[in-house]
């Protein structure tokens, strides 16, 4: 299973909001936690792009 992630960033690298450093292979399923008062704005099963879709408003 480990061998379908894959991570392009390393240690002392520097991330903007919104970079992308690494992929999951083969469409696996990715579990995302929202802290408490997170309002979810996607639904269950549906399909997001890295980088562009919204998963939520923090309030």
């Amino acid at each position: 299973m480990a061998r379908r992630i894959v991570c392009d960033a390393h240690v002392g690298d520097k991330l903007a909001i919104g970079d992308t450093y690494g992929l999951i292979r083969f469409g696996s399923r990715l579990d995302t936690y929202l802290p408490a008062g997170a309002e979810p704005i996607v639904n269950v099963g549906q399909r997001a792009v890295a980088g562009e879709t919204v998963l939520a408003e923090c309030r």
